[in-house]
């Protein structure tokens, strides 16, 4: 089956204190952006990279790839209001029979495992999410008050969030609510079950400028 992925790339650097949207700021020797791009390369070099930016940050991206000489093949596609808009429109270019992802731009540290495993899942079951065990402890807060809940009745959820087209496609011509998070959350809400998989806790998304650093001495170890 063909295999797609869909990077979403529409934040911005405000927590990071950066005029510079993040997924444009520089790690490692380019930006954050080409390393989460490349990740997708390594794991399948025949993948196709729908790339999902606002439309005032077409020509900002073509820039960098020149200063770059970023030569990777992806296809740009207009972002919108919300995440799920975004997606949406991605959506369209993607065809029928194939496998999708679609991952945080500003997760450049997914492993190819992760990658792999969630494929695996979404060929066999339909889906696959990957996911990490919760470590903090955590409480529920309501209007009454605030109680302890059993973290090891929670994951943490990351992406790539991998899917048989047909069926995603399918859940994204449904009305946007605010309860759509990801695209699981979307996938479920037309009555399909979640597969969850194995992620990885390097796999963070890039926020604050700890997580920057973090990323910084990851990916200088890595080499």
């Amino acid at each position: 089956m063909k295999k797609y992925v869909i990077i979403v790339a529409g934040g911005s650097g405000k927590r990071m204190g950066s005029d510079v949207p993040k997924q444009f700021l520089p790690l490692a020797g380019k930006p954050v952006l080409m390393h989460t791009i490349d990740a997708f390369y390594r794991y399948d070099a025949q993948i196709h990279v729908l790339l999902v930016l606002p439309q005032a940050h077409f020509a900002y991206w073509a820039e960098l790839c020149e200063q770059y000489a970023y030569k990777k093949q992806v296809t740009l596609v207009e972002g919108g209001a919300e995440r799920f808009f975004s997606v949406q429109n991605a959506m369209q270019l993607v065809p029928l029979g194939a496998l999708v992802a679609v991952h945080d731009g500003v997760r450049p540290l997914v492993d190819k495992e992760t990658i792999h495993l969630a494929f695996v899942s979404a060929q066999q079951n339909g889906s696959g999410i990957p996911v990490v065990p919760e470590t903090d402890s955590l409480r529920r807060v309501t209007n009454q008050g605030n109680e302890a809940v059993n973290r090891s009745e929670y994951m943490r959820v990351q992406t790539p969030q991998i899917f048989f087209s047909d069926l995603i496609k399918e859940a994204y011509n449904q009305p946007y609510t605010p309860f759509f998070t990801d695209d699981a959350s979307v996938y479920e809400a037309m009555g399909h079950s979640v597969s969850l998989t194995a992620g990885n806790v390097a796999n963070i998304k890039l926020t604050t400028p700890v997580d920057m650093q973090w990323a910084q001495l990851t990916l200088h170890e890595s080499v």
